[in-house]
């Protein structure tokens, strides 16, 4: 067996390695050294303590939720659901009696009336209409409404609702 001599191993060592690299980085970028970063401490006033100094009062909480609301992009899909809850203030009691808000769909409110004959009165009305929206919900993005007339009727359910196609062959 072979004695391994200290002084002639090939491998260095890897502290002296990463103490070398060090020495050499200090005499390059600074040689002095510096003592580590700290934060400074806060000063405490002592008028942070005293009531009814600026900053201390509680804030509403609609002006909180209001912040939150806009910093989440909540604004217009609540502006757009209180549009909805409060169609009969927009329209007013003799229209809202004969129509319904469905949605918003993208800038359009659509409305579903109780006749054509209702549908085609609103769309005479329509811009009155759309200029009281943007008055009272100018966050809801609404431009126009769209106003459909009644459904089908269905034969699917009913006293003379029978299995099959039934009396819908004789539509085309």
């Amino acid at each position: 067996m072979t004695a391994v001599d200290p002084q002639h191993d090939a491998r260095p060592d890897p502290l002296a390695e990463a103490e070398r690299v060090y020495r050499h980085f200090r005499e390059i970028f600074g040689g002095a050294e510096q003592a580590p970063r700290r934060r400074p401490k806060r000063r405490h006033e002592p008028t942070e303590d005293l009531p009814f100094t600026p900053g201390r009062d509680p804030r509403p909480l609609g002006d909180a939720l209001a912040k939150l609301t806009s910093e989440l992009g909540w604004s217009a899909p609540l502006s757009q659901h209180a549009l909805l809850a409060s169609w009969v203030e927009i329209a007013g009691a003799d229209i809202a009696a004969h129509s319904e808000p469905l949605a918003v769909e993208g800038p359009v409110l659509a409305v579903k009336c109780e006749s054509t004959a209702w549908a085609v009165q609103l769309r005479l009305v329509q811009a009155g209409l759309v200029t009281r929206i943007l008055e009272k919900f100018p966050e809801s993005g609404v431009q126009s409404i769209r106003f459909q007339g009644p459904d089908a009727p269905s034969w699917k359910k009913g006293p003379r609702s029978v299995p099959g196609r039934g009396p819908r062959d004789t539509y085309g």
